[in-house]
């Protein structure tokens, strides 16, 4: 039995809160297709790549991290965009974005995810302001790890078993408390130490990051934009299944090494 677009988008949208923030992007929905709803497909970023295997499993709807509607919306519809939105329009299938609400949220999160990936204790703080919202989120493993440890921990559970890309290692030689935020958010490193981390993760770093982690006497460690924001659509996909029995919902990779 096929459920109702705005039955499903409503869900999400109450779920995860998305009118408590300040964001880049709107949340919610962004691309209207067919109003039944049979296969939904989530993933990071809403790639040609990403819509066209969805096409390919039949998806009526994509639910996504990194949608194509940011700042005062859309200026031009051409080059890549246009042909987003033609796949998207010509085969009927809708697109909705969640995009601080799903870094956010404490149990679908890409930041929870990321922190149980790591076997972080369950009890976990929070720090830094992204638009009025702290981000971050910091934690400690039952028994501190050494700094190399700790780096292992990230490779095997977030990077399954490869090093992470950059790793500037200006922190103590062992790590007590864990800062992360998921995404391109080395800005958020002087928050972390004054949270009193010894190691912040994140996914993408600026220039100024590698400075800035040695003056603050900080271990910073970069896994990956990508690699660090799968787990908020994984969950999605696993909340819709949960919540509306019937429905083939399915998170599909597209990995960037990014």
């Amino acid at each position: 039995m096929p459920f109702h677009l705005r039955d499903i988008l409503a869900y999400l949208d109450t779920t995860l809160e998305i009118g408590r923030f300040k964001d880049y992007a709107p949340n919610g929905l962004q691309v209207e297709g067919a109003p039944e709803i049979e296969t939904v497909i989530t993933g990071v970023s809403a790639s040609a790549d990403l819509i066209a295997r969805a096409i390919e499993a039949d998806a009526d709807l994509i639910v996504v991290h990194h949608g194509l509607v940011w700042g005062s919306g859309l200026t031009q519809i051409a080059g890549p965009l246009a042909r987003r939105l033609k796949l998207l329009l010509g085969n009927d299938v809708s697109l909705a974005a969640y995009h601080l609400p799903l870094d956010k949220h404490p149990r679908l999160g890409n930041n929870v995810g990321l922190g149980d990936a790591l076997a972080l204790g369950a009890e976990r703080g929070a720090f830094g302001d992204v638009r009025g919202t702290a981000l971050g989120v910091s934690g400690a493993w039952a028994t501190p790890l050494s700094r190399d440890e700790a780096i292992g921990r990230i490779a095997g559970g977030v990077l399954g078993g490869k090093a992470p890309r950059f790793v500037f290692p200006y922190g103590p030689p062992v790590v007590r408390k864990v800062g992360l935020c998921s995404g391109a958010a080395s800005d958020m490193l002087e928050a972390a130490a004054a949270a009193g981390c010894d190691l912040f993760l994140t996914g993408e770093l600026a220039e100024r990051a590698g400075d800035l982690a040695r003056e603050l006497q900080i271990t910073l460690v970069a896994a990956g934009h990508y690699a660090t924001e799968v787990f908020g659509p994984m969950r999605i996909a696993d909340e819709l299944r949960l919540k509306f029995p019937g429905l083939n919902a399915q998170f599909v990779p597209s990995p960037s090494p990014l």
